[in-house]
């Protein structure tokens, strides 16, 4: 795989989750929120009320490597989510049941993957840049938002429409170009999808969420999630997980240094750094 491809795909190893079926079928209409004050106000509680979890459950892989075919990963994955930025995703691919771990923590980013198929390199960066996900196409901040933790600073930037049952909540940047859409289910306010853009206002990464399961009071967890990522030839690429189990845990400070701090990259093939503005470099 070329470097950029990898990244394309394997730093996008999120999930994919079939086609949100609310989204498909008809659904009960309900009054939408009256000002961006009010959606955001509805939606915040998600994050306040936000625990820490684990879960495991299936994945399905699509992607492309140089054929005109996708290609298909099957594997079980295991996962730790302590809000609001520690994440790990921890892939069994190919009989290494770390073949693929994606995690992140309040300062860096990393994503390794060990079988030859699917790469053998290692990425790692720091959150103190951009996002980066001209590069990514999709990381672990699109995966956290997944969880509900959407960052929502305050009321700049953003503006509220209604379409049918959905309240969507859009984001703009300093130049008024559209960075980010939410699209919220009126009726119970839960985000059925997260639409990402570039720089030219196209879409380039989609999170459908659906079949929440509550975890605590104003903290549901979606168990099937769906990210779709364009690349270069605008084919699409897709990861998929349905989660099986949800449980809510507790992290002491010694689990919370085995999940969550950036493992040392021994034994890959490459090394890349994503640097602050976004540039890929291989590393010795």
């Amino acid at each position: 795989m070329q470097g950029k491809f990898v990244i394309a795909v394997a730093a996008g190893i999120l999930i994919f989750a079939g086609c949100a079926p609310r989204m498909q079928k008809p659904m009960r209409v309900c009054p939408g929120a009256e000002s961006v004050a009010e959606s955001l106000s509805l939606l915040r509680p998600q994050l306040q009320q936000s625990v820490s979890f684990k879960a495991n459950g299936q994945c399905l892989l699509l992607y492309y490597d140089g054929d005109k075919k996708p290609k298909k990963e099957n594997f079980q994955v295991k996962l730790w989510l302590n809000p609001p930025a520690q994440i790990r995703l921890q892939g069994d691919v190919a009989f290494n049941p770390k073949g693929i771990v994606l995690g992140s923590n309040e300062n860096e980013f990393w994503l390794s993957m060990k079988p030859k198929e699917i790469g053998n390199s290692y990425f790692w960066g720091s959150w103190a840049g951009r996002s980066c996900f001209e590069q990514l196409l999709i990381s672990p901040e699109l995966l956290l938002e997944a969880f509900g933790i959407v960052k929502i600073n305050d009321e700049k930037n953003w503006s509220l429409s209604n379409e049918g049952a959905f309240d969507i909540l859009t984001k703009r940047d300093e130049r008024n170009k559209i960075i980010k859409k939410i699209y919220v289910y009126s009726c119970d306010y839960t985000v059925v999808k997260i639409e990402y853009f570039d720089k030219n206002a196209e879409i380039i990464a989609v999170t459908e969420l659906d079949k929440y399961r509550e975890m605590s009071r104003d903290f549901l967890v979606p168990s099937v999630i769906k990210i779709t990522t364009r690349v270069n030839d605008d084919s699409e690429e897709s990861f998929r997980i349905s989660l099986k189990s949800i449980k809510p845990t507790s992290f002491t400070e010694k689990k919370r240094n085995i999940f969550f701090a950036r493992p040392e990259p021994k034994g890959f093939e490459h090394i890349y750094k994503i640097s602050e503005n976004c540039d890929v470099i291989e590393q010795p």
